[in-house]
């Protein structure tokens, strides 16, 4: 059978991708990227906001019309559109042949091989996971599934359902398969993962073990952590955050707003002066730590004085790096009750001084490494054609710039070196959210 994959949405989704389609080929699937050629079509979907939501149905439409048009068999959808929509899904596409949720999974391999499209219904190679896309040494490890916080804009725990953290071992191991594969950075992902390890009772292991446990029994020489609440920051934790130069001074504290109004509305954890004092710890604890949050504008009762009150807190903060999103409202979750009062002009002025604010905050916080030795990690070959790259020969990131959300370095006199190689650097220049450099030593 050969299999064609479109997997949409966060880099979480593609960890899920990847696990599913390793047990596709685990039954016999060959992976390919002609999607027309296809017997049959995976689409991992995502329900996020409504543009991924229109992505996704998109996705899943133009895979069935290769019904008609290619060799394409079946089309099968999964993922977070899926888990909230599936009955809706169903209804108005009849032309996919089945809409799996996330407890339904385990139904996959036996339906395909009803269809007779799987010629072996016993695994030959289970659970091994197949690298989709990317670069091979760029990988992510998803630690744990759901989410138990209940922030009032937020559908991911209609769609993951509650927190619940993967075993140790099993972490352990899919690391180590990823290194085999040629990771050389290990980005640890979750809805918050500060939880991993609270579900496995009081004496189980925690964050802190598990990031040991890595350590010892692998030997990636980047591990990076995205997407930790606050309330998970344990002495521990930054401690070993602060020692362990393999886990790079990098991390991602999704705040969401500052004004306490707002955080409360929200039903957020923290509040301005309990996100200030944790900031304040991390930055005496680790030095260099670069900090990234995400912020959103425009949630209902969003008043000018607390969008305000939120730029003001941010040229405070000082925060490296931003994402940022214009609120809208998400189907069954606790903000739906409240008027969608603030107009969406509104909303995208709020979001473009915001990111026009922070434009200038990353510019000067980058500055302060201008003349650093240090290490970048090669991801591409320099175009020549690019003028971005201009004067470059490779294009890498440095321990402060995380794969895919943030900026990239442009190194000149790389030599020979290859995507997944380590160059010893000198940084000549910082931009907006970039670095240009040269090689050293």
């Amino acid at each position: 059978m050969k299999l064609g994959v479109i997997s949409l949405g966060c880099d979480k989704a593609t960890v899920d991708s990847e696990r599913l389609v390793g047990q596709l080929v685990g039954h016999g699937a060959v992976i390919t990227p002609d999607l027309p050629s296809a017997d049959v079509i995976l689409v991992n979907t995502c329900g996020f906001i409504d543009a991924a939501k229109q992505e996704s149905i998109d996705a899943i439409l133009e895979a069935a019309r290769l019904k008609t048009t290619g060799t394409v068999k079946a089309v099968v959808a999964v993922g977070c559109l899926v888990q909230r929509y599936r009955q809706e899904l169903q209804d108005e596409m009849p032309e996919v042949d089945l809409f799996l949720g996330f407890s339904d999974l385990h139904h996959l391999v036996p339906a395909l091989a009803e269809r007779g499209l799987l010629a072996d219904p016993v695994a030959a190679h289970p659970g091994v996971r197949q690298l989709l896309g990317g670069s091979a040494h760029v990988r992510y490890l998803k630690i744990s599934e759901g989410c138990d916080h209940t922030c009032a804009f937020c559908a991911i725990p209609l769609m993951r359902g509650k927190h619940r953290s993967e075993p140790l071992a099993r972490l352990v191991r899919e690391a180590q398969q990823l290194e085999a594969k040629g990771a050389r950075e290990i980005n640890l992902v979750a809805q918050d993962l500060g939880h991993w390890g609270r579900d496995l009772g009081l004496e189980g292991p925690k964050l802190p073990d598990l990031l040991e446990a890595l350590l010892r029994e692998t030997a990636v020489p980047w591990y990076r952590l995205l997407y930790v609440y606050s309330a998970g920051l344990t002495e521990r934790l930054v401690e070993l955050l602060a020692r362990e130069s393999r886990v790079v001074p990098y991390i991602d504290i999704p705040i969401q707003h500052a004004s306490d109004t707002m955080l409360e509305r929200m039903r957020r954890p923290e509040r301005q002066d309990t996100i200030r004092r944790k900031l304040g710890w991390l930055r005496q604890a680790v030095p260099d730590l670069a900090v990234r949050t995400t912020c959103l504008v425009g949630f209902p009762g969003e008043s000018d004085a607390d969008f305000r009150t939120l730029l003001a807190f941010l040229e405070e903060a000082q925060f490296d790096r931003l994402g940022a999103f214009a609120y809208s409202p998400q189907e069954g979750t606790r903000a739906t009750a409240y008027p969608d009062d603030v107009p969406d002009a509104v909303k995208r002025e709020r979001l473009e001084e915001l990111l026009e604010v922070q434009r200038a905050i990353s510019g000067e916080r980058l500055a302060r490494f201008i003349g650093r030795q240090t290490r970048a990690l090669v991801d591409l070959v320099a175009d020549p054609g690019d003028p971005a790259q201009a004067g470059a020969t490779h294009v890498a990131r440095v321990p402060w710039q995380a794969d895919d959300v943030d900026g990239v370095t442009y190194v000149a006199n790389g030599g020979w070196a290859v995507p997944g190689a380590f160059l010893d650097v000198r940084i000549t220049e910082a931009e907006d959210y970039d670095f240009r450099a040269v090689t050293s030593g």
